[in-house]
Order: structure tokens, then C-alpha cells, then sequence
């Protein structure tokens, strides 16, 4: 007979109101605190009993985590701002289109309004196996069940995977990295700064984390420079639901281009690597070339150039392929 554990796992919890209070904790405790942002990710994990913290730190008191400053041309956005704000606030609308729109493609409104985007980038990743307490390599183990020749994983890598292959599944993290954004991390002993393409975790460096973020650090804010202010963006996340669901595979683009030929541009992929993916084959094949669709054809068979599919996900090729195309020419279909 099954037995059910319908109790979360006791824990103390902490709900400092200034953030210098919160680095204090996190650095008190260490690998036995939990961050606590808009609370989606973590109360599967607690409700699951899988994670066991002995101490929560909950983020939602600390104001100067949140809002949306104009910072020059560019924009700095508190990591515990809602991605409901993300998406409708008219900075990030006029300028940095592509965030708003993979902002407001996040699960449904009621989680838009309670989830963060630091959160969101902060996420772990959702593959089964993992998250159902199975003793695989992320988890400490010596196996990648979704890697095993009968596993379900229909959702997983078909790109740089090692050991593990479970994607990242934050829609917001493309158009970070499309628009070159900067994360701002800190703990009691300073502050650091990575790029927003550094900042996710490859399994081949630290199979049990997806961020560089340490124990005793916190990301507290995201700074995205005027550089791709008001470039040409295009965001497509193609998914089984139109609401809630997780990405199948997502594209994040940003093009600068003049007189009919691309000057520069960034490409991101996600939903196909344990990591957001930029696409800089598909890049080199565009830049100096018109945006038509004989270069979108190019760059997509470039872009998924050495990917290898597991057992049920060999749809995920073409589709990624299809995506890059279509981000190029800017329009679906």
C-alpha cells in the first residue's frame, strides 16, 4: 500500500526585510538554507519531500529587490520583480520587446503574477526522473535514467548533454541572453557580476546545479545595456498546451539590420540543452547576409549541425531547425 506524505518537511523559516539581513542568513546557513522567490518552484520541491532544508529564506519583504529602473539607455530589473510586471511595464515593452514577450509567455496569469524573474532563471530543471526522487547523476547518483535505452524523454536534450540529460526549462533566460544581459550576484562578502550566458550551469562543469549561483549567494538584480534597445526581436515557444506548459523547444532573437542585411545578431535556443543554447552557427551564417529565407534555411541547418536526439525526441531537429528560420524572417508559419 502507498503511503502519502501530504506534510511538508519542517524547516524555520526566515522573512528578512532588508537584503543585507538575507546575505546574513544565507551565509549562516549555507547548503541548509533555501531561497525563497515567488514560491513555484520551490513548494513542488517541498510538497515532494524531495528537498529537505533546514531553513527557508523567503525574499518577498525585500523591496529593494523589485521594480524596474531606466538605467541609461538600458534597464535594471530587480530579480524579485513579477514577471506579470516584466511583461507590461512600458520600459521593457518599448525597448526590450523580446523580454516582455517571453515574459508573458510563462504558465498562465496567476502564476505570472506570483512568479519572479529571478525565479524564473533560478528554476531547476523539470525532468521526471529528478524531480520524482530518483537517485540519478544531478541528484548524486551514477545514472541518467532518462538516458537509459527504454526511458520517457520525449522532453530532453538533443544537445550538450553529459551524464545528464534534462533541459532548462525558463522561458525568460533566451531573451536574457539574446539581449546580453549582465546577473547581479551577491552575498555577505561582496558582489559579482557574470553574463547572462554564463550564469547557467553546464552537468559537464557541476552536474548538481543549474546556475552559478552558491550556497550562501543570491541574484539580485538583472541589467540589460541599451545595446539591442529596439532592435528587431522575434520569441517562439513552441509547447503541447498553449497555457502552463513547459517548452518544447523556444527560439529568443535579436537582429540589428541595415539597408536589407543583418549587421549583427544573437540566436537562443532553449528546451534542448541543460543550458540556454546561443546559437553563434546560425549567427555566422547570418550576419552580412539579407534576413531572406534561403540564409534562415542556411543558419537552421547550421544551428542543429551535431545535435543527437535520444529515443523518443528526434522531432525536436526539425523543430529547432524551423524555429531558427522562422526567427529570421520574423514571422511564424
Amino acid at each position: 500500500m502507498a503511503v502519502i506524505q501530504d506534510m511538508m518537511p519542517a524547516f524555520e523559516l526566515f522573512r528578512p526585510a532588508r537584503l543585507d539581513d538575507a546575505l546574513e542568513l544565507m551565509a549562516r546557513y549555507g547548503e541548509s538554507a533555501w531561497a525563497l522567490a515567488g514560491g513555484l518552484d520551490t513548494f513542488d520541491w517541498l510538497k515532494d519531500r524531495i528537498k529537505r532544508p533546514e531553513v527557508v529564506v523567503d525574499l518577498g519583504a525585500i523591496s529593494e529587490m523589485r521594480g524596474i529602473t531606466a538605467d541609461g539607455g538600458g534597464l535594471t530589473i530587480g530579480a524579485m520583480t513579477t514577471l506579470t510586471e516584466v511583461a507590461t511595464s512600458p520600459e521593457v515593452v518599448g525597448s526590450f520587446s523580446l523580454l516582455s514577450m517571453a515574459a508573458a509567455h510563462v504558465a498562465t496569469p496567476q502564476i505570472r503574477n506570483q512568479g519572479t524573474l529571478g525565479g524564473n532563471v533560478a528554476q531547476d530543471t523539470r525532468c521526471w526522473y529528478y524531480r520524482g526522487g530518483w537517485p540519478c547523476y544531478r541528484a548524486g547518483g551514477n545514472i541518467c535514467y532518462a538516458a537509459a535505452p527504454k526511458a520517457m524523454n520525449r522532453e530532453h536534450c538533443i544537445i550538450g548533454a553529459s551524464r545528464c540529460v534534462a533541459v532548462n526549462p525558463s522561458d525568460t533566460a533566451p531573451a536574457l541572453i539574446a539581449l546580453d544581459a549582465q546577473m547581479v550576484i551577491r552575498s555577505a562578502n561582496g558582489e559579482r557580476v557574470v553574463d547572462a550566458e554564463d550564469f547557467f550551469m553546464s552537468p559537464a562543469v557541476d552536474i548538481t546545479r543549474m546556475t552559478v549561483l552558491e550556497p550562501d549567494e543570491l541574484l539580485t538584480e538583472i541589467r540589460i545595456p541599451e545595446t539591442w534597445s529596439g532592435a528587431r526581436f522575434y520569441f517562439e515557444k513552441v509547447r503541447d498546451r498553449q497555457s502552463w506548459d513547459f517548452s518544447l523547444v523556444t527560439v529568443a532573437s535579436a537582429m540589428r539590420v541595415s539597408g536589407g542585411t543583418v549587421q549583427d545578431a544573437r540566436i537562443v535556443v532553449n528546451g534542448v540543452a541543460p543550458v540556454p543554447v546561443r546559437v553563434t552557427e546560425a549567427e555566422a551564417v547570418l550576419i552580412g547576409s539579407p534576413a531572406d529565407e534561403a540564409v534562415g534555411l542556411a543558419a537552421g541547418e547550421a544551428g542543429i549541425r551535431g545535435s543527437k536526439p535520444l529515443r523518443h525526441n528526434d522531432f525536436k531537429r526539425p523543430l529547432m531547425r524551423n524555429l531558427i528560420r522562422r526567427a529570421i524572417r520574423g514571422r511564424e508559419a
